[in-house]
């Protein structure tokens, strides 16, 4: 979607236009169109997702689905480090766990409705940013925030054309700014709390002479303090957009990005460890050479990711265009930790190593190691599309292929004296070896997984206030895998399709007001990490299968709708329907943790989102978004040889009630902006045993306009307070559990509990940053 008018880069006059801080329904169509061919048929009606003129008036929404969305007139008031999932925290049914202030750490998540960030579809510039293997998406990546037009949150239903599988919790969209039509850049500089320093630099070419193209490139250097615990983290970080467009609506982009990270995965407590220690739970700040896996230079984790997405769209003629979005993705990083290897001893998979192994620095054949966690990624993919309109009919035909290979590593590094490892980044080449060469690993598999799709859709208008979508997706996910490891599994496959149908109402009340209702079907395959055996001691502590059930899912809306000249507002009712809900978590087995899927059977979820947005006077807003989540397992949960009694229950990380409270000011001089959040209590096991309570957080910024004091050039100055009130909480569930206390089960054997962890809350911090255009 392009716009007019970017507040960035505007004068202190331009920037007393008020604009709405939280949209109710993002700006896409009803008609399932992708990214391209969205931007180009708004690119002249809408110039700012809000409020584009003095009045404050919301532009029509009719998109027939439950859509929220964050605009860059928020987005710039906000502290410029903060990642995505921290940026739609406001938003109806958007439960985000940060575990530092600054979104620079991955130990964060987000929920929607119930549903975890594994569960959530992530686009940017219509190209998918999640894992391939196991559905995660890391914020912490993506684009600069600087460079973000906006981001669209749908809370139940992906787009048909969407290049995701797994998205029965919704889709986040972020969309990158367009290149400037005249040359020009901003720079931003800020410091902060935790010796915080950050700097940006963005430089637009303008149009380049006749061909009509114009490009931009940023650059991005973060670093900042661990808010608890000893440890730093770096963020360097490169996005950069070339545009083209011709003809009637001819669009074609290439959009880059990429990031270099080295940040700490905070450690998650149990609840008994956040008993006894608080925000004191944290890794060692000197290495002990006597018992040092847990010395903080062992947990640092390095990545790095680059992104290519092309969106084009083109007119073929009257009523015919063609869309596609081809996308390229390469990531490698590692997440490592501290661990305890023994000279004598060690397995190879199944396989007993009979020579001892060489470990530098062994004390009485003893010897800490970094563990590593390489991940190694390589993506290529394309979503086609022919629409042709004709009469009351606009029809859409279009394919998705994605092909990707995953190759997971669990090595060891040796340190020198003082804990340093001799190589983070976990590489093969310098990791310790057995006694004949081979790789010493716990696990090491290679994944291939391709994915096929093809969806066609109607939009029919059976009367100017009455559009009916019908749509229908056949959605196919190979899996093709290797074990590396010596035993008795060498390969694995497994091949999965469902069939997607969906429907869509939309009722146009009048010029004000609308109704729609929706039904809409997901589904998602196991994690890839389901299909390999798992060894510890030479026996297999987690079996590996092709036989788990995939997911599917259920979902209806129905929605009302006003668009008012100082008051805007929506409700939408839904519910969901699972059978075969996969929950991913980490279970104890044997000694080992081991990464497990849980199958949590058939589970029903109700409830109710709504936000209000009012605009009391010129250059002022407030809004308000809550929801009230029915989550309840419908089955009994199998465990072993007995079942759970957890038919009934309520679904883990599935608060009951959430509030928001956000505002905005803007007099052309003094800005500012406020975030109040509740979350309510979050149950961590199946059996609902265990929980956290509910807590509040509350972010601030104030800032003054400078331009017109030096020049015309924009310039402002502001102050971010992150989480001001500093609650000291578990802000979310990291890994659930299926019961935390030993529970007798249906069978009567006695069925052992198991603590889950959780995210702490992080700690308050403020930025002070000095923006400046040229």
């Amino acid at each position: 979607m392009t716009k007019k008018t970017d507040f960035r880069y505007l004068s202190s006059a331009a920037m007393a236009i008020p604009a709405l801080l939280l949209a109710p329904a993002a700006l896409a169509e009803a008609k399932e169109a992708p990214a391209a061919e969205r931007a180009a048929e708004t690119a002249d009606r809408i110039e700012v997702i809000g409020h584009p003129d003095p009045e404050g008036l919301l532009p029509d929404q009719t998109a027939p689905k439950a859509v929220s969305a964050i605009s860059s007139d928020f987005i710039v008031k906000q502290a410029p480090t903060l990642n995505a999932f921290q940026l739609v925290n406001l938003l109806p049914g958007a439960n985000v766990s940060s575990g530092d202030p600054y979104g620079l750490s991955t130990s964060s998540s987000l929920t929607l409705r119930g549903l975890g960030q594994d569960q959530i579809g992530v686009v940017m510039e219509g190209a998918p940013q999640n894992d391939i293997g196991y559905f995660y998406a890391y914020p912490s990546q993506f684009a600069d925030a600087e460079n973000v037009r906006q981001i669209a949150l749908a809370q139940g239903a992906a787009d048909i054309d969407a290049p995701v599988v797994a998205a029965a919790g919704g889709l986040l969209s972020l969309s990158l700014d367009d290149p400037r039509p005249d040359m020009g850049g901003l720079i931003n500089l800020s410091v902060g709390s935790y010796d915080q320093r950050r700097a940006f630099v963005r430089f637009d070419t303008g149009t380049l002479g006749a061909s009509g193209l114009k490009a931009f490139v940023s650059y991005s250097n973060n670093r900042a303090d661990n808010w608890r615990g000893p440890g730093y983290d770096l963020r360097q970080h490169v996005d950069a957009k070339l545009l083209g467009e011709w003809g009637d609506g001819n669009r074609a982009s290439v959009a880059f990005s990429y990031n270099d990270a080295k940040t700490s995965a905070y450690p998650s407590p149990t609840l008994a460890d956040w008993d006894a220690q608080g925000r004191g739970f944290n890794h060692d700040a000197r290495y002990d050479p006597e018992n040092g896996t847990n010395y903080w230079r062992l947990y640092r984790a390095p990545f790095r990711n680059f992104y290519v997405a092309a969106p084009l769209h083109l007119k073929l003629g009257d009523g015919l265009a063609f869309d596609s979005s081809a996308y390229l993705q390469f990531g490698h990083g590692n997440a490592p930790y501290g661990t305890e290897l023994t000279e004598t001893g060690n397995f190879l998979g199944t396989e007993e190593l009979t020579q001892p192994v060489a470990l530098p620095g062994a004390m009485d054949g003893t010897a800490t190691v970094l563990g590593n966690w390489t991940g190694k990624q390589f993506r290529v993919g394309d979503v086609g599309k022919l629409t042709f309109e004709a009469g009351a009919h606009r029809i859409t035909a279009g394919l998705w292929f994605d092909y990707g290979t995953d190759r997971v590593t669990q090595s060891y590094t040796s340190i020198d004296a003082g804990g340093r490892p001799l190589d983070q980044w976990g590489y093969q080449r310098r990791a310790i070896r057995t006694a004949d060469g081979r790789l010493l690993a716990y696990e090491n598999a290679r994944t291939k997984t391709v994915t096929k799709a093809f969806f066609l859709a109607d939009s029919v208008t059976l009367t100017p206030r009455l559009v009916v979508d019908l749509g229908f997706k056949g959605v196919g996910v190979l899996r093709k895998g290797r074990n590396f490891l010596p035993g008795p599994q060498q390969t694995v496959r497994t091949n999965s399709f469902a069939a997607l149908p969906r429907a869509a109402v939309h009722y146009r009340l009048d010029d004000r007001q609308q109704l729609f209702a929706n039904i809409t079907t997901s589904f998602r395959t196991p994690n890839e990490f389901a299909l390999y055996n798992s060894y510890y001691g030479g026996e297999i502590v987690g079996a590996g299968t092709t036989n788990l059930k995939n997911e599917y899912s259920v979902s209806q809306e129905l929605g009302y709708r006003y668009i008012g000249p100082s008051l805007s507002f929506s409700v939408t009712g839904f519910h969901y329907h699972f059978r075969n809900r996969q929950v991913a978590t980490v279970v104890n087995s044997g000694g080992a943790l081991v990464n497990s899927t849980i199958n949590g059977g058939s589970q029903t979820s109700y409830g109710l989102d709504a936000e209000i947005d009012y605009r009391p006077a010129k250059g002022m807003s407030v809004y308000l978004s809550g929801e009230y989540l029915h989550a309840r397992l419908d089955d009994d949960l199998a465990v072993g040889a007995d079942v759970l009694p957890t038919k009934g229950k309520r679904a883990v990380s599935a608060p009951s009630f959430q509030f928001a409270m956000g505002s905005t000011y803007d007099d052309g001089r003094l800005f500012g902006s406020t975030a109040l959040k509740y979350v309510g209590r979050q149950y961590a096991t199946f059996m609902n045993d265990e929980s956290i309570k509910g807590y509040a957080t509350l972010d601030l910024s104030i800032g003054v306009h400078l331009a017109g004091l030096i020049d015309a050039q924009r310039m402002d100055l502001r102050l971010n307070a992150i989480n001001l009130t500093n609650p000291r909480v578990l802000s979310g569930v990291q890994a659930v559990g299926t019961n935390a206390r030993d529970t007798i089960g249906r069978g009567g054997i006695l069925i052992s509990g198991a603590a889950p962890t959780y995210y702490v809350g992080s700690g308050r911090a403020f930025v002070a940053t000095l923006s400046r255009a040229f």
